[in-house]
């Protein structure tokens, strides 16, 4: 079988030795969009700054969720908005070009922009130029992967006949070029790189950023077929996790996304829920029976049809808040501001709906506990309390009409893990800033 004709694992491996290297697993080190390593830093802005553009982005992306959970019949894929809250460094091609991918769950195919550009954003690092790499290969249109892939197609009036993708998204946003194969290096966090040789990625030609991004494109890692772990694939024994930093607390710091068993969760401790998936989804689902404050629970029941049943939340890294149905926040927010005994105040920037005066280490908030399908997961203050002025915490959830998100504020300090072979995600306690 051919590169070109697989359709699961788009990675030719070229000898066991490095399978299995791959196979015992590797981590890279995985930067928040606001840290100081960051293309996006502006030393301009105060951290308070920083935590308020942060929320509003999640509240566009949340928006965009229930627009981007069917596909048009259409070549060109339209995804969410705003991208991920964490990039990746990596480099491409032969000899190597560093560039920096924006890391997105909701994303499925890895794209940087290269030249010859017939439109470009400005970035960071210097534009790919394929002409430039001896392992740069563009993919034709009758292969496998071409037609299997949302989003591609082949233009008639192609000379070459190379397969072409076309990517949208919710807030105008695109990318628009030739899907082809390359060799990524990731830099592991044990100092040894990784190169994924063959590795199939969208080479954008006319590409738009609606913000002032410096990013070189995306590394998908949501479930569709040309995705970085599904490309990896059995070398990783599809699996992968992460465990991210209190990111407000430690903008200095830098997260972990590990592949292999590197990825494996285990321990006491660990808890695990269904993976589900939609057709023609790329998104991780969740089935989200309940959450509990204190010893008071509502369940996401018959009476919120729009939202029971299996796979009724998205597990989301690029998404900072956890957005509800309105009744179900509602009802949190209450149940909060009851076993809170303070006068709330008002949210200075206006986009969070409970707040109080104080500190994390000073106010006495109650745990939540979100109960997914068989784990108990708990929700510490730092989970579900972000600052967003001096001495001002707000309740990090938001309601939504669209469809239910836990992101990523709600998974800091948790080592969350993807097994997608086995379809199902884990949840471990852990201080991340010690991985």
């Amino acid at each position: 079988m051919s590169c070109f004709s697989s359709l699961l694992v788009l990675l030719c491996l070229y000898n066991l030795s490095f399978l299995e290297a791959l196979n015992d697993g590797f981590s890279v080190e995985i930067i928040h969009r606001d840290s100081p390593k960051s293309p996006f830093y502006s030393s301009s802005k105060t951290k308070f700054q920083r935590v308020s553009n942060a929320l509003r982005r999640s509240i566009n992306r949340g928006n965009h969720f229930s627009k981007s959970m069917v596909f048009p019949n259409t070549v060109r894929a339209t995804v969410i908005p705003d991208f991920g809250e964490y990039l990746m460094r990596y480099a491409v091609g032969t000899p190597l070009r560093k560039v920096f991918g924006v890391l997105d769950t909701g994303s499925d195919i890895i794209w940087l922009q290269c030249k010859p550009c017939r439109k470009c954003y400005r970035q960071a690092t210097p534009v790919f130029n394929p002409s430039k790499s001896r392992t740069y290969k563009t993919i034709p249109c009758n292969s496998t992967i071409c037609h299997s892939v949302l989003g591609t197609y082949c233009s008639s009036s192609s000379i070459t006949k190379n397969c072409k993708y076309d990517i949208s998204y919710g807030d105008g946003s695109f990318s628009h070029g030739d899907l082809s194969v390359e060799t990524l290096t990731l830099g592991s966090t044990n100092g040894s790189p990784i190169p994924l040789p063959r590795t199939a990625i969208g080479c954008g030609h006319n590409n738009s950023m609606h913000f002032k991004g410096k990013n070189s494109g995306i590394v998908g890692l949501g479930r569709g077929r040309v995705s970085l772990i599904n490309q990896l694939g059995s070398s990783v024994g599809w699996k992968f996790s992460y465990c991210l930093v209190p990111a407000t607390l430690h903008f200095n710091a830098s997260s972990r996304l590990h592949f292999g068993d590197a990825a494996v969760v285990r321990g006491h401790g660990t808890v695990s829920t269904p993976l589900f998936s939609k057709p023609q989804q790329v998104f991780y689902y969740l089935t989200l029976e309940g959450l509990s404050v204190g010893s008071h629970r509502i369940e996401f029941g018959s009476s919120l049809s729009r939202f029971g049943g299996e796979g009724n939340v998205v597990i989301d890294s690029g998404t900072t808040l956890t957005l509800l149905p309105d009744d179900v926040y509602r009802w949190l927010e209450s149940a909060v501001s009851h076993a809170v005994k303070l006068k709330p105040i008002e949210d200075p920037n206006h986009v969070l709906g409970l707040c109080y005066r104080g500190t994390l280490d000073k106010l006495d908030f109650p745990v939540i506990t979100a109960h997914f399908r068989g784990a108990n997961v708990l929700l510490h203050p730092m989970n579900t309390f972000v600052e967003v002025a001096d001495k001002v915490l707000c309740l990090a959830f938001q309601p939504t009409q669209n469809g239910a998100v836990f992101g990523n504020l709600a998974q800091q300090n948790l080592l969350v893990g993807y097994d997608l072979k086995k379809n199902t995600v884990s949840f471990k306690q852990t201080d991340c800033t010690k991985m």
